[in-house]
């Protein structure tokens, strides 16, 4: 009778390889191995029946309920983290231009237009820090004036005041900002326009600086 026992005394072989051994746990070669099935790529038909069973028309829509939900939770995530460093970047943007201002100094002042030229309700426009920056001058009372730049804080349209309706209206978007604080009220803006201040001296009013705000 043929002794089948190995051989105390042959050599161990450290890879685990050794023919008639691969079916072994762990010996077994890695292409025998199917790949497996991403998450997005498992797919569950709506009534449950085997991908053999379905209609020719599945062919056309080949994605179904777990696909769908891993699709939506990625993009939703993904939109969450966009969304949120775009406010983030807004926020530290502002703050580095406050900075920056603050740094250089204020605006220099400059007249707008004198107190008796602006009838209770109207409004001047003007340029103010620079010429590229639109502004305007609205007087609400006899002794109350406000000034805002014109760029809506949405997609820099220029807003048009309304006086009658106690508003800043945007044309681009329908967007409106109050009169009186320049805080967003409808529209998609959500940030009040930059405020400009200021000064009456006499019977003059001045701008003497610019107010970045965020709420």
């Amino acid at each position: 009778m043929t002794d089948l026992r190995p051989d105390p005394r042959r050599p161990i072989d450290p890879a685990i390889n050794s023919p008639g051994r691969e079916g072994l746990t762990g010996t077994a070669p890695a292409n025998l191995y199917a790949p497996g099935f991403e998450r997005e790529q498992i797919t569950i038909a709506p009534d449950f029946a085997p991908a053999d069973g379905q209609p020719a028309w599945r062919q056309d829509f080949p994605i179904d309920w777990p696909q769908d939900l891993y699709v939506e939770r990625r993009d939703f995530m993904k939109f969450l983290v966009l969304t949120s460093a775009a406010f983030t970047l807004g926020q530290v943007t502002i703050g580095l231009q406050n900075w920056y201002r603050k740094r250089s100094g204020q605006p220099p002042m400059q007249r707008i237009v004198a107190v008796d030229d602006l009838m209770v309700g109207a409004a001047v426009s003007f340029t103010y820090p620079n010429e590229h920056e639109p502004c305007l001058l609205v007087r609400l009372t006899a002794s109350e004036f406000v000034a805002f730049n014109q760029k809506c804080t949405h997609l820099s349209c220029a807003v048009i005041p309304r006086p009658a309706e106690g508003s800043f209206y945007c044309p681009c978007h329908e967007g409106r900002f109050d009169l009186r604080t320049g805080a967003p009220t409808a529209g998609p803006p959500r940030r009040p326009l930059t405020r400009i201040v200021l000064d009456i001296r006499g019977r003059d009013i001045y701008a003497v600086g610019v107010e970045e705000r965020t709420i």
